[in-house]
């Protein structure tokens, strides 16, 4: 059985974006902004959340934050490139308020595409999104 007409249709206009961050109040803030934009949003408050949320919703772009509970942001991209198929890649928009020396380096050897820091400056966040291909 194939995947309907109209569900391909829906995620080619209204990707999925996965957000997940322990943040209430940044996850608010993200699903805002994406949402502004036409896009849909899934959301997940730790890292192992946010893994059952990319079996069941297959997003379209996953941002993730590095400092969660349950399983950390590093190891949740590990996972998530881990549960790609082959031809199937994921953009991941890694973030954090803990930029310590080689935290970026470690997110980007495990997967991430763009790295941003907290606060959260949405300017800088839609050039990574236009960077990684997306409309914003």
């Amino acid at each position: 059985m194939g995947v309907r007409p109209d569900v391909i249709v829906s995620a080619l206009v209204y990707p999925t974006v996965l957000v997940a961050e322990d943040s209430i109040d940044t996850r608010i803030m993200l699903k805002r902004a994406f949402e502004l934009k036409g896009y849909h949003v899934v959301e997940a408050e730790d890292g192992q959340q946010a893994l059952d949320m990319a079996r069941r919703y297959h997003p379209n772009l996953i941002v993730v934050d590095l400092n969660m509970p349950v399983l950390d942001g590093l190891e949740t991209i590990k996972h998530f490139r881990k549960l790609e198929g082959e031809g199937d890649y994921t953009p991941i928009v890694a973030i954090t308020a803990y930029d310590v020396y080689g935290m970026e380096e470690a997110a980007k050897e495990n997967g991430t595409n763009a790295y941003l820091t907290k606060p959260l400056d949405l300017e800088e966040l839609d050039r990574a999104l236009k960077d990684l291909g997306f409309i914003v």
